[in-house]
């Protein structure tokens, strides 16, 4: 079905500008397939001639086959004074062989007099004569009308003169664009209706967050007629980011029944949105909307006492639909239903009126009192609650250990003993490492895994350490996080104390505790 609203990504272009963001060509190349395989309709791959690595992307991206989008490339109007033909950026996108090429040209008096420094004039021509040699040439063309509603709100009839060009030159789609990212919806939604009622063409909006509201003006817009939609994967870009589309796609389909990517898309949205974000070397927002790790998050006893009972609650939406999931946090301002909601998640079966469910609750505030954080560490919350449901000795008790420093010529290393007690049998071994942690865990492991070998398949993912109180300097009580794996599971675990190395040792405890959970052990 042709869709109401097209949606324009150009995470690969715009999205590169942002603080961080750097994608090689074989990159540039999977986000294109996945973009394309989601179902959006135009892919903006870079500016040709630009630089090595866009020259590079359009050569490879032209022996490719889109299913869904078209590929287009970004460049400007001719230079002044010189003919579309003439000018060596205007045949680039030519030679880009893409079906759609986008090219911007400036809508505001005061940039064409003093960042073009010529008249207004040649600046109607240079949009009009850059438009009609790529027409000639068989192209789709989108023009940018680059700060447009400074435009409008700076001269009103020369704005609308330059869309005008444009379109008479045979502009497929004509983009109002909020450049400086500085505009109001209601000011976007007016100069939108004016534009609509004055043009042809289909308009479209390109809009950037600066002051927040990115996605809020796009969708202003959208109200005011237009039906194209310019944006970036989790809001990439030049400064504080462009319109994210991956709020715009879900609010298009769930909140405004409109046709943008296809129904079935939607479910690989979260997915879609954490590739980039893998891609592009970035840990991704967990405050992101719809797609983000804590987007249906519940931690206040309140709220999640209502989400039992009644889902939409507080939740707008199925996280489900979205591809993305419910999660229950434990805190201190963590209630009954936060603990047996969470326990049901963690595979426990516990009824409302377990007994274990105040003591539970105790635990964790008062734990949480002292520093601990569990909303990343479901592997130390799940042993909490397996220790006051089940009186089981744990798999292993460590009795002693000791992390020394010594120095050998220019290079120093620290060596960790440890103690450990499996049973009726002891284990006594010294290792070395990088560091005091790193030692403790190698001693340890190697102490466990003669009782236990499928320790041998465990790796620690992650580490993090934070200081929660600085004020005492370094008398500061320390909160450590291990993130660990054993192939086919992760799960973190927390330590906490003044001391690094001790609270260190109780996340590996609680990290080699879990893996033994999970694999079922028999000593």
């Amino acid at each position: 079905m042709t869709p109401e609203i097209e949606i324009y990504d150009t995470t690969l272009r715009d999205g590169t500008q942002g603080h961080g963001i750097s994608f090689s060509v074989a990159d540039k190349l999977r986000i294109a397939d996945r973009l394309d395989a989601f179902g959006v309709h135009y892919i903006e791959g870079g500016w040709p001639g630009s630089n090595p690595r866009d020259i590079e992307f359009f050569a490879e991206a032209r022996h490719r086959t889109f299913a869904h989008a078209r590929l287009a490339a970004f460049g400007s109007t001719r230079r002044k004074d010189v003919s579309a033909a003439s000018d060596d950026q205007v045949q680039l996108l030519i030679a880009a062989a893409t079906p759609v090429v986008t090219i911007f040209g400036k809508t505001s008096p005061l940039h064409v007099r003093e960042v073009l420094q010529t008249t207004l004039d040649e600046n109607l021509a240079m949009i009009a004569d850059t438009v009609r040699f790529l027409k000639a040439h068989g192209k789709f063309v989108v023009y940018d009308a680059e700060h447009c509603f400074d435009g409008f709100k700076e001269d009103t009839p020369y704005a609308l003169a330059t869309l005008h060009a444009a379109e008479q030159a045979g502009a497929d789609i004509v983009t109002l664009c909020d450049t400086n990212g500085g505009s109001l919806p209601g000011e976007v939604a007016a100069i939108t209706r004016v534009a609509r009622e004055a043009l042809r063409a289909r308009i479209g909006i390109h809009t950037h967050d600066d002051i927040g509201l990115g996605v809020a003006n796009a969708l202003a817009a959208i109200e005011a007629g237009a039906t194209h939609v310019q944006g970036t994967i989790n809001g990439y870009g030049e400064r504080t980011g462009n319109c994210n589309i991956t709020s715009i796609i879900p609010i298009l389909h769930f909140k405004l029944q409109k046709r943008g990517v296809p129904a079935a898309s939607l479910p690989l949205l979260t997915e879609l949105s954490q590739f980039v974000d893998e891609t592009a070397n970035l840990r991704p927002n967990p405050r992101l909307p719809w797609v983000g790790a804590s987007a249906f998050s519940h931690k206040g006893g309140t709220h999640v006492n209502a989400v039992a009972k009644v889902l939409s609650s507080y939740e707008h939406i199925d996280p489900a639909s979205v591809g993305n999931t419910r999660h229950v946090l434990i805190s201190d301002l963590a209630g009954r239903s936060n603990i047996l909601m969470k326990a049901r998640e963690l595979g426990f079966d516990l009824t409302n009126d377990a007994a274990h469910l105040k003591t539970m609750l105790t635990k964790v505030k008062e734990l949480e009192h002292r520093g601990y954080e569990f909303e990343a560490a479901d592997g130390s919350l799940t042993l909490l609650i397996r220790r006051v449901l089940s009186n089981t000795p744990p798999p292993f008790t460590i009795d002693a250990y000791h992390v020394s420093m010594r120095s050998e010529g220019a290079t120093s290393i620290c060596e960790a003993t440890v103690k450990v007690r499996v049973g009726d049998e002891r284990a006594h071994t010294v290792a070395d490492g990088d560091g005091p942690v790193n030692a403790l865990d190698a001693a340890l492991r190697a102490a466990l895994v003669t009782f236990y070998p499928q320790l041998h398949h465990v790796r620690l993912t992650d580490y993090k350490v934070r200081i929660i109180d600085s004020t005492t300097g370094t008398a500061a009580t320390t909160r450590v996080l291990i993130q660990s794996s054993d192939g086919v599971t992760e799960w973190g675990t927390i330590g906490v104390n003044e001391n690094i190395v001790e609270a260190s040792l109780q996340a590996l405890v609680d990290s080699l505790e879990c893996a033994l959970i999970h694999r079922a052990p028999t000593p």
